[in-house]
């Protein structure tokens, strides 16, 4: 099943899609795809509403309208760093992933615009893997208990400015957290249409060329492993979001270094979970909502 909201933005509405050209509402079932939703088990309790739906012809065709972050505003919003093997590099691997986290208000729209911040020199691009989770998590036991709690699978860019990130006090917050850092979607994909991960390609252009493609075969901790180690330190929330770490070619990687610039084009995509475009736009044109 794969979840979306689409409309204007704070007044999206759940949907379900059933193909490029249609969609089931089923905003008179469920408030929104927020933390309530996934506490309760909500894309399970979904399946025979939709299949119902779908039989008798209850379907919508999409129209021009805006499409959303699949997720409400989650509780929290969790990066891993430095999360994939890169091209004949041997620097040893960490023992402990980098963990760092994003405002929840990062989030927004796979098409909607990125502001570059005001300042900023050094914004970059990040195709990953996104996680939900679906329940409430602490000191998981191992990988396959970590399994049972992801409610789905999501396409994200994570947006970065490497010069807050890096020389504001070494804070990645501060370089990961500005308004239209994350964007997410089109859709949510629940572990029975996807499957496990384990071999899902991502890919990136900028401007129209090819900078990231990888798999998360190269992953160096599988996203079991991330979301267990992370519920050894915190209370991991329905409906939070974990990005899992990105391919080579981010901007930072490139010889030399690319970074973001008004009129820029990003298009990302990922194995069974849709493109997003992005237009970039100049400094202090963010629109909070």
């Amino acid at each position: 099943m794969r979840l979306m909201r689409i409309g204007p933005p704070g007044r999206e509405r759940p949907v379900v899609r059933v193909d490029q050209q249609t969609y089931i509402d089923v905003s008179d079932l469920v408030e929104d795809y927020n933390e309530a939703f996934f506490a309760a088990g909500g894309p399970r309790l979904l399946h025979e509403a939709v299949a119902a739906r779908r039989a008798v012809g209850t379907v919508h065709r999409f129209d021009a309208e805006r499409i959303g972050a699949p997720i409400a505003r989650p509780h929290q919003i969790l990066g891993v760093g430095a999360n994939y093997r890169s091209p004949g590099s041997d620097a040893p691997v960490a023992q402990e992933p980098l963990v760092f986290s994003k405002a929840p208000n990062s989030l927004s729209g796979p098409y909607d615009p990125v502001h570059i911040p005001r300042d900023s020199t050094h914004t970059d691009w990040e195709v990953e893997l996104g996680v939900v989770i679906g329940t409430r998590s602490h000191y998981l036991a191992d990988d396959e208990a970590a399994l049972t709690v992801i409610a789905g699978y999501v396409l994200v860019n994570d947006i970065s400015e490497r010069t807050f990130q890096k020389e504001r006090g070494g804070q990645w917050l501060k370089g990961k957290s500005a308004p239209t850092f994350t964007p997410c979607g089109p859709w949510l994909v629940t572990p029975d249409d996807l499957g496990a991960p384990k071999n899902l390609r991502l890919w990136l252009d900028h401007n129209g060329l090819r900078r990231q493609d990888g798999t998360t075969a190269d992953m160096l901790l599988s996203t079991a492993g991330i979301i267990r180690h992370l519920s050894e330190f915190m209370v991991l929330e329905p409906g939070d979001l974990i990005n899992t770490g990105a391919p080579f070619g981010a901007g930072k990687d490139l010889s030399p270094p690319q970074y973001l610039t008004p009129g820029d084009t990003l298009t990302c995509g990922a194995d069974g979970l849709g493109r997003q475009h992005q237009t970039v736009t100049g400094a202090g044109r963010e629109q909070v909502a």
